[in-house]
């Protein structure tokens, strides 16, 4: 099993441990059983090769970068890669629910396995998490739909990937999001609220504080620049943006190499849900309905046939 794990130490073996140690408030025990469990997922699921398979034909990948939402934009001051997140116009309706989680998996791999290591020869330093700004344009009550989706995605994250994000931006929040964030924020561990800051507007000015404009999500630039194209190689989101490209092609040389290039999903299981998370994704639906209800809007029913 030690092999499976450096591909999650990436020569840093301590700093991993204590990312599950204080995802399991230091509880050793039970952060040796996380790591166990997270290194048998990865040997079950073959993770240690989701980069040699790439989604195939490059139009279903493109439809895939259109609706689910994410890209890296750029480095903080301090070096941390900056990712935008699409939360509200993300749509998930263009592909199966695997091809979805095995694209945000190779991500994650990528960030760790090329990103990380890139940007910590570059600054001379273990750079290990990364910074995550959330776009909330869009949000609307219909996104209760996608929640079956996106909690299967945090529970890959949460189990797999603990203490990966340094700091979540929230910028362009509707009154949809802050509504919600008043019952969900007392839920939180006190470790995880203060990692979440929600900015005014598009959040620009804030952001300027710990990276360059050009490291900036193309959303975060102006107000309402959520809009440009995503055919623009300034999106940050679009496959045509630099890190897209480089992410894809790096994955078809991959599959290349061990000439493993063919069609279909690959199917991983999803972890279940820690109580506590499965307890705020319950308060959330709850406040949805809340809400739509008062706005007179009809009930909105969870799309339970997503598979």
């Amino acid at each position: 099993m030690s092999f499976f794990f450096q591909n999650v130490h990436q020569g840093y073996p301590t700093e991993t441990l204590v990312r599950f140690l204080k995802a399991r408030d230091w509880d050793a025990t039970k952060a040796h059983k996380m790591l166990v469990d997270s290194l048998n997922w990865r040997i079950q699921n073959e993770i240690d090769s989701i980069l040699e398979k790439p989604i195939v034909p490059l139009e279903l990948y493109r439809s895939i970068r259109e609706s689910q939402l994410v890209g890296l934009s750029g480095y903080s001051k301090e070096g941390l890669p900056v990712f935008g997140i699409g939360v509200g116009l993300s749509t998930y309706d263009k592909a199966s629910v695997h091809y979805y989680v095995q694209s945000h998996i190779q991500i994650n791999e990528y960030r760790d396995r090329i990103i990380l290591p890139t940007a910590t020869k570059k600054f001379g330093r273990p750079i290990s998490t990364s910074i995550k700004v959330l776009d909330m344009t869009g949000l609307k009550l219909s996104a209760l739909n996608l929640l079956k989706i996106l909690t299967a995605i945090s529970a890959v994250d949460d189990l797999n990937y603990p203490e990966k994000a340094e700091t979540y931006y929230i910028v362009n929040a509707p009154y949809i999001f802050s509504a919600c964030w008043k019952v969900v924020k007392p839920l939180l561990q006190e470790r995880t609220r203060k990692k979440i800051h929600v900015l005014h507007g598009c959040g620009r000015d804030e952001l300027l504080k710990i990276m360059d404009h050009s490291a900036l999500p193309h959303f975060c630039r102006l107000e309402g620049s959520s809009k440009i194209s995503l055919n623009d190689v300034n999106n940050c989101f679009s496959l045509d943006h630099p890190f897209h490209q480089e992410l894809y092609h790096y994955i078809e040389q991959q599959a290349l190499n061990q000439e493993l290039v063919k069609q279909g999903s690959l199917h991983v299981d999803i972890p279940d849900q820690d109580l506590e998370d499965a307890k705020i994704v319950e308060v959330i639906k709850a406040e949805f309905h809340k809400l739509g209800e008062q706005n007179g809007s009809p009930m909105v029913t969870v799309n339970n046939s997503v598979v």
